[in-house]
């Protein structure tokens, strides 16, 4: 009697147990099984007894304890998340169809993330070298079980799905604007689009940067231009052109050159590149840089003379330069005196000049025209075509002490012009200017030559003959004589 009452004890009790839904061996599993998701994106409940056939049994799933979907004869549930509400824990549990003998799953966790996903493209380099490729990397943070698909588009060509590519990373050849979006699911959920990314093809063309005027020295002030050319075969292609620089453009231009006045702010590197037209994305590397370097003073032109008296009926010849610096022209100025306005005389770096007066001139060079400080003066003096004479008046080059005598400077063709005199004579320390010098009481300290020159603003007289005058003691009578041998 006891034996049988425990035995009925035991089944009683298993029985309890069963139909309580203690038992643990249903399982639930989802698919797909991503550690989150989003809003838009299916779920499938997927309820294994795991004893029976799976009409066997009536399936109810549960979400954090509460039935969900009740008496489904479909161990498959596909739920479509439609909010964040669908976060929680889901549960599974089977009743039997014949006897009512329920089983419980183990608990899964879904976790519903609210904001749509983004790709994110990074690219290891955006320059593909020539001849080379770069990689490209999308991604969707936070997340898995992602494929992708990418897009390139160009400013001439519409927006294409580049095929066969599903990978994470890929390698790329070709310049554009490349975009990835990440995709999972089915039916098929995706991501937000990623940013833009500019990939730049290396074509193998170089450029260099060229300066025009190409003068080794440029000062403030100056014009200047400064040409992009392309080589090796760039002639038959039409470009664009970018510049780096401190007065240059920054966008893409048709123009190959820059123009530009040079000041202080100018001096620096100047790079640029070229891109066909035709493919925005293809571009040459950037040039050797270009150093323009602008000096802050103003150069001043150098007047020399090769001599500063010009002969009668001939010239002289005047240089102008300009100091470490090349490509100039030069204006020559002439005044007949200091307080006279200057004359302009069109010239070059040498210029010959049959005149005397005060000489000057200038450097200029470019379009618009740069011109230097003027030089200093230089005078020049021309030599008159008559030789003075020397005449002594009276005309006697030998005279005795005391006697009178002038000593006249004649200038023959400078009649009625207002000369300026020049002497040389042993005696006079202070020479006079006038064109005659008279000489009172003559001694013997007043022989010697005597010569003379006339001068006429920028005019000079060539130095006259010398006359010799010689003064000797008096000679007395010979009466004297005897008388003083009688007084003896």
């Amino acid at each position: 009697m006891g034996a049988t009452l425990l035995c009925e004890l035991g089944l009683f009790l298993l029985c309890m147990l069963v139909c309580s839904g203690h038992a643990q061996d249903a399982v639930l599993t989802i698919e797909p099984n991503w550690s989150s998701y989003f809003i838009g994106e299916f779920v499938t409940f997927k309820c294994d007894m795991n004893e029976g056939e799976d009409t066997d049994w009536y399936y109810t799933i549960k979400k954090d304890g509460r039935e969900y979907a009740p008496n489904r004869e479909n161990k498959d549930c596909t739920l479509e998340i439609i909010s964040t509400g669908h976060s929680g824990e889901y549960q599974c549990s089977g009743s039997r169809k014949e006897s009512h003998y329920i089983k419980n799953s183990n608990t899964v966790f879904i976790t519903v993330l609210a904001d749509k996903p983004r790709a994110t493209l990074t690219a290891g380099t955006t320059i593909i070298p020539v001849g080379g490729s770069v990689t490209l990397t999308c991604s969707v943070q936070s997340s898995d079980g992602w494929k992708y698909e990418w897009f390139r588009r160009t400013q001439r060509t519409s927006e294409g799905k580049i095929r066969d590519q599903q990978n994470r990373d890929i390698r790329v050849s070709e310049g554009g604007i490349y975009s990835c979006r990440g995709t999972r699911g089915n039916p098929v959920y995706y991501t937000d689009r990623s940013d833009d990314v500019t990939i730049e093809k290396t074509i193998s063309n170089k450029v260099v940067v060229k300066q025009q005027p190409n003068w080794p020295q440029i000062f403030r002030g100056e014009t200047i231009t400064l040409t992009c050319e392309v080589q090796e075969g760039g002639e038959t292609t039409e470009w664009e052109y970018e510049w780096r620089g401190p007065r240059t453009p920054t966008q893409w231009t048709h123009n190959n050159d820059v123009t530009f006045r040079v000041s202080e702010s100018s001096s620096g590197d100047y790079m640029c590149k070229s891109r066909r037209r035709d493919d925005s994305y293809s571009s040459t590397e950037w040039s050797e840089a270009f150093t323009l370097s602008a000096s802050t003073s103003k150069p001043r032109a150098t007047l020399t003379v090769q001599s500063s008296v010009i002969p009668a009926g001939g010239s002289v010849t005047l240089s102008c330069s300009v100091e470490g610096s090349a490509g100039w022209k030069f204006d020559w100025f002439r005044r007949d005196s200091v307080s006279s306005k200057a004359q302009l005389m069109r010239g070059n770096e040498a210029n010959s000049v049959s005149q005397g007066g005060l000489y000057h001139c200038r450097g200029g060079r470019g379009d618009p025209v740069y011109y230097t400080e003027d030089s200093s003066d230089v005078t020049v003096v021309e030599t008159f075509p008559s030789k003075p004479t020397v005449t002594l008046q009276p005309s006697l080059t030998q005279i005795y002490s005391g006697e009178t005598v002038t000593v006249r400077c004649e200038i023959q063709g400078g009649e009625g012009a207002q000369w300026t005199y020049e002497w040389r004579a042993a005696k006079l320390n202070t020479p006079p200017t006038s064109n005659e010098y008279r000489i009172i009481r003559a001694t013997e300290s007043d022989s010697g030559g005597y010569s003379c020159r006339g001068r006429r603003d920028y005019f000079f007289s060539e130095w006259s003959d010398i006359i010799t005058l010689t003064v000797s003691c008096k000679i007395f009578h010979p009466d004297y004589f005897k008388l003083l041998i009688v007084l003896i």
